[in-house]
This record gives structure tokens, sequence and C-alpha cells, in this order.
């Protein structure tokens, strides 16, 4: 199954689009660099934040997992993100290049926690 999991860039008021808009650089660069010390396990980088628009930005990662384990970096860290940004995320599947949400956690959702993340995705 490919999983994504994204910050949650909609939805925001105004001082947190210009919280995020402050902190993208820093957002990116660790996204990327998880992006790179997986790239074993085909993690890649979602980074499509070219609009001056926060709302149209996809921020995150994609990755294949198997087994709810495999899940337990991508939502540690960006449960660390989170805590360190104040920001939201959105976790989800691909299917057919679909983007299809089952959970979100983070600041105001709360931390994730990746069993049941697991069992929302059906692992």
């Amino acid at each position: 199954m490919l999983i994504y999991v994204l910050i949650a860039c909609d939805r925001l008021d105004e001082k947190q689009e210009k919280k995020l808009k402050q902190n993208l650089p820093e957002l990116q660069t660790a996204l990327q660099a998880y992006a790179d010390a997986n790239e074993a396990n085909h993690v890649t980088l979602i980074n499509e934040c070219d609009s001056d628009d926060c709302e149209d930005w996809q921020l995150g990662i994609s990755q294949p997992v198997k087994k709810h384990i495999q899940l337990n970096f991508p939502v540690n860290l960006f449960n660390d993100l989170a805590k360190k940004y104040d920001i939201d995320c959105e976790v989800g599947y691909i299917e057919d290049d679909a983007r299809e949400p089952v959970s979100y956690f983070g600041k105001q959702e709360g931390q994730g926690e990746a069993f049941l993340i697991a069992e929302y995705l059906g692992l």
C-alpha cells in the first residue's frame, strides 16, 4: 500500500498561514532529509509549494508500507514536526494517483498513533 503524510496547509487562519510560510524552508529541509535517509524504502518527497496561497500547497512524503510497524517512523517524524511548528497533518493512502485521507493528527488534532492509523488504513 502506498501511503502519504501531508502537512495540513488548508483551512488555516491568517496567523497560521504566516507561521507556515515562515517555517516552510525548515519543513522542506526536514522532509527532504527524511526522504533522502529512507531512499532505499522508496520514500518520496511531496513538495508542491509554488503557489502564493498556502491552501494550494502539498507538502509531505509518500512511501509504500506493508506492515503497521512501518508507519512508526513517518508518524513520529510528523508528530515531532507538529509539536515544533504547531501544525496538523493528514495521512491516507494513494490509489490510482488519487489521495484518500483516513486520519488527521498534530497540534489541534492530537498526537498521531501509528497503530490506530494502521487500523484506519487496513494494515
